[in-house]
């Protein structure tokens, strides 16, 4: 397959107000992309579309209504949609019992009922045209398993899953379909993390963002950020779960339920406490 040309290419990224969501559509602008950008802080979308040329609507990425009203609006102010990057999402940390069951509810409508949601609004367009592409962005939590994060963990999992099912329900439609999964990316998100954190490469937004665009120019199914982490997934996988579980005590990956600096993570935590309200 060759490459794809993205100037003037319509891309719809969700969560695009901050973060990696924003970083991605910083990045699509400077290959020539025409930008949406769906967030729930509309003011702050708003915002900044208005510093880096993009256009800005709400979305609620938990209301299938929301998202296809998203949609509609990209299409009609643009008049045409190239792809759907499904970014949105959050993570909570701590004990799987510990977490606050309004907040596991909040993660699986963000991080995966929302996948859904945008994928079924924005893919009747794609298909129509027979081009087009869906990019989810998951996480290598959705490989590896991460201790202190077992509600998140599992949201990613089934968005790895879900997009390499669609990728078969369609593979000779003329879409395509990616899942990028990034290891620790230094945001708000992994605020708090540093010493929790040190068994997982850590990464920056733009370089999520740059595989991203570059997903978008040459398409893959599979990215991760770093790259080889993706390969150590499959010698991984080939381990037995004896060996998986003793290689997991050694480098101690259950540090993140008791190394994590809840002081400079809370800031993080009550902004998405707040959307289980």
């Amino acid at each position: 397959m060759g490459k794809v040309n993205l100037k003037d290419k319509v891309v719809a990224v969700t969560g695009g107000a901050r973060g990696i969501g924003l970083c991605i559509s910083k990045a699509l602008i400077a290959e020539g992309v025409k930008v949406v950008i769906g967030d729930i802080d509309i003011d702050l979308a708003q915002a900044e579309a208005n510093k880096i040329g993009a256009k800005a609507f709400q979305l609620d990425v938990r209301d299938r209504e929301s998202f296809q009203a998203f949609i509609d609006q990209s299409i009609q102010h643009y008049g045409s949609l190239y792809s759907l990057i499904n970014n949105a999402g959050i993570m909570p940390m701590g004990a799987f019992l510990d977490e606050d069951p309004a907040l596991a509810d909040a993660q699986i409508d963000i991080n995966f009922r929302g996948v859904v949601y945008g994928m079924q609004s924005a893919l009747p367009t794609l298909l129509a045209q027979k081009k087009g592409h869906i990019i989810n962005v998951a996480s290598l939590a959705g490989r590896f398993a991460l201790a202190g994060s077992a509600v998140y963990s599992g949201t990613k999992f089934a968005v790895v899953g879900l997009t390499e099912a669609v990728a078969g329900d369609y593979r000779d439609s003329g879409v395509d379909f990616t899942v990028i999964m990034p290891s620790k990316v230094s945001t708000e998100l992994t605020s708090g993390l540093e010493e929790a954190g040190k068994i997982i490469p850590t990464v920056s937004p733009e370089q999520v963002a740059d595989a991203v665009a570059h997903a978008l120019i040459k398409p893959k199914l599979f990215v991760a950020v770093p790259d080889y982490l993706h390969t150590a997934y499959g010698f991984y996988a080939l381990l037995p779960s004896w060996m998986q579980q003793g290689g997991r005590r050694l480098i101690n990956d259950r540090r993140i339920l008791n190394k994590m600096d809840k002081k400079a993570h809370e800031s993080y935590a009550n902004r998405i406490q707040k959307l289980a309200e």
